[in-house]
């Protein structure tokens, strides 16, 4: 049994571990919280809305566009002239968009991408489940910088060599190579990331153009991405694994 006094120093740490999580003096107004979920493996925002209408929504944050599932779009009301629609985060925020249509094979009824950000900032904040829209924009302290010039992308070390890659919370894996020469399917390597070692982990071995690492390691982490200042963050959070 730990002791009364072990306990709350614990409890102590714990605390003021959140009071300096990167994200905590945000001012006031200049931020928006979205509660979401994992299911899969995957990120879905159960709480937004499209003109109105709840839907499946997966959170894709290296895709440049957002995309609504066709079936589901033909029973929303009609759009504006332009095409555009409205991401309804809470009852106060909302954000116009022009859907590109998709047949999403009813994995989803919406893949939320870039576009709807525009370029505001957004934190991921997997041990909360909140995903946190940034008017003011990163906040660096205390967290690891890769800037970016089209998609969001991270530097890896993979067996002791730097590999670029994407950050695609539309992925449930680890980390997915390109295979080269070597034959499709699992692997094994050692991944370094944002001063964390990993150690030897499971990786898939595929047909892509870019590494691209996924929501098994990116749940490691309080991931903002800076839309505006081309700016990926990470900061290991402790209150994983």
């Amino acid at each position: 049994m730990y002791s009364k006094s072990l306990l709350i120093a614990i409890a102590t740490l714990l605390l003021c571990t959140m009071c300096a999580t990167p994200w905590a003096n945000e001012p006031l107004g200049q931020e928006v919280n979205l509660a979401f979920i994992v299911r899969d493996n995957l990120i879905f925002l159960p709480s937004a809305t499209v003109d109105g209408k709840a839907g499946r929504f997966l959170l894709a944050v290296a895709n440049a566009r957002t995309a609504l599932d066709s079936g589901y779009a033909a029973t929303l009301p009609p759009a504006d002239w332009r095409g555009a629609r409205s991401l309804q985060l809470t009852e106060k925020e909302s954000l116009r968009f022009t859907p590109v249509d998709l047949d999403m094979h009813q994995v989803a009824d919406g893949i939320i991408g870039a576009d709807v950000w525009g370029n505001r900032a957004i934190s991921i904040d997997y041990a909360s489940g909140l995903l946190t829209y940034q008017k003011e924009g990163i906040h660096p302290e205390m967290m690891t910088i890769f800037p970016f010039t089209a998609e969001p992308h991270v530097i890896l070390t993979v067996d002791g060599k730097q590999v670029e890659a994407a950050v695609d919370t539309a992925s449930p894996d680890t980390l997915i190579l390109p295979r080269g020469s070597a034959a499709a399917g699992r692997a094994h390597a050692r991944v370094q990331l944002a001063g964390t070692d990993f150690g030897d982990i499971d990786l898939l071995l595929a047909d892509v153009a870019e590494a691209r690492v996924g929501n098994r390691i990116l749940s490691k982490f309080l991931v903002t991405i800076d839309y505006g200042k081309n700016e990926v963050g990470l900061w290991r959070d402790p209150r994983t694994h």
